[in-house]
C-alpha cells in the first residue's frame, strides 16, 4: 500500500484528458497534476528545450512526494523519453506512446494506421517505429496538426475555425483509407468530436489517454502501490500561467468544478 499521490505533467491542459482516465479506472488514487500552460505548446520547441522543460518538470513534481510519474505528452515522450529514464531512475516514469501504438495494432482491421501529433512528435517517427515493431506488416499514415494544441488551450473544441482546420489536416489520411487514427498528442480527445465528423465513422479512434489509464492501474495493482480506500483522494493542480483559465478551462474536460489550482515558477526546477 503506497498512499502518496500519481504525477502526471503536460506542457499544458491536455494531459488533463489522462487524469480524466485515471479517476475513472483508479478512482482511490490522488493525483498531483502540473500543465506548463505558460510555455505550451512543446511541439514547436528544440530537442533540447523538450528535455530541459521534461527535466524541470520531472523535478517539481519529485518535490511533492508523488509514487509515479505519467508523462501526459506524446513530445516529451518522442523527444526524452530515454534521457528522463536515466535521469530519474529511482521512480515508475509512464509515458502514452507505447500503449497507445498497441491499441492501435489491435484495433486496425486492414491494416492501415493514422497517426496525427505535434511537429515534434510526427518528425521523431516514435509512432511509426512503435507500430511497426508490434506488426511491421502494418502501413502507417502520419501528419502533423500543429495549430489543435493551440485550439484547444483557446478553448475552441467544437467551433467552425477547429472544424476547418481539422478537414485541412485529416483529409490526405482519409484518403489513403486508414481504418484507425491514433490521437497522437493528449490534447486531441477534447476536439474528438471534430476529428471523427472529418475522418468518418468507420474509422476507430484510438486515445493515448485511455490506454495509460489503464496501464497505471495494472502497474498499481501488480507493484502493491494502491492507495487505502478508506482516505479520500485528493487532486492538487499546478500551473505556469493564468490560474483563473486554467480552472475554467480544466472543469469543462473534467466534467466538475476544480478549485485552488497554484501557478508555479517553473525556473526554479
Amino acid at each position: 500500500m503506497d498512499n502518496r499521490p500519481i504525477g502526471i505533467f503536460d506542457s499544458g491542459l491536455g494531459g488533463l484528458t489522462v487524469l480524466s482516465e485515471i479517476i475513472k479506472n483508479s478512482p482511490n488514487e490522488s493525483v498531483v497534476y502540473f500543465g506548463d500552460c505558460g510555455r505550451t505548446p512543446y511541439g514547436n520547441k528544440s530537442k533540447d528545450t523538450v528535455i530541459k522543460y521534461a527535466f524541470q518538470d520531472i523535478r517539481f513534481l519529485l518535490n511533492q512526494d508523488i509514487k509515479s510519474i505519467v508523462i501526459a505528452c506524446n513530445t516529451v515522450s518522442a523527444y526524452s523519453l530515454s534521457y528522463v529514464k536515466k535521469e530519474f531512475n529511482s521512480i515508475h516514469i509512464l509515458e502514452v506512446i507505447g500503449p497507445g501504438s498497441k491499441a492501435a495494432v489491435e484495433a486496425t482491421k486492414n491494416k492501415k494506421i493514422g497517426v496525427i501529433g505535434t511537429n515534434a512528435t510526427i518528425s521523431s517517427g516514435v509512432y511509426e517505429n512503435a507500430i511497426r515493431e508490434l506488426d511491421n506488416s502494418t502501413e502507417v499514415y502520419s501528419k502533423a496538426c500543429p495549430l489543435f494544441v493551440p485550439l484547444v488551450e483557446e478553448g475552441w473544441w467544437n467551433n467552425e475555425i477547429t472544424y476547418r482546420t481539422a478537414q485541412e489536416y485529416l483529409l490526405s489520411l482519409k484518403e489513403k483509407e486508414i481504418d484507425t487514427l491514433v490521437l497522437g498528442c493528449t490534447h486531441y480527445p477534447l476536439i474528438k468530436d471534430t476529428i471523427q465528423k472529418v475522418v468518418g465513422e468507420n474509422v476507430k479512434l484510438v486515445s493515448s489517454a485511455t490506454e495509460i489509464s489503464k496501464m497505471i492501474n495494472k502497474i498499481i495493482l501488480d507493484d502493491n502501490l494502491t492507495r487505502d480506500e478508506k482516505i479520500q483522494p485528493v487532486y492538487r493542480y499546478y500551473t505556469t500561467d493564468s490560474v483563473e483559465k486554467f480552472e475554467e478551462l480544466g472543469s469543462k474536460i473534467l466534467g466538475h468544478s476544480i478549485f485552488s489550482v497554484e501557478k508555479v515558477d517553473i525556473e526554479k526546477y
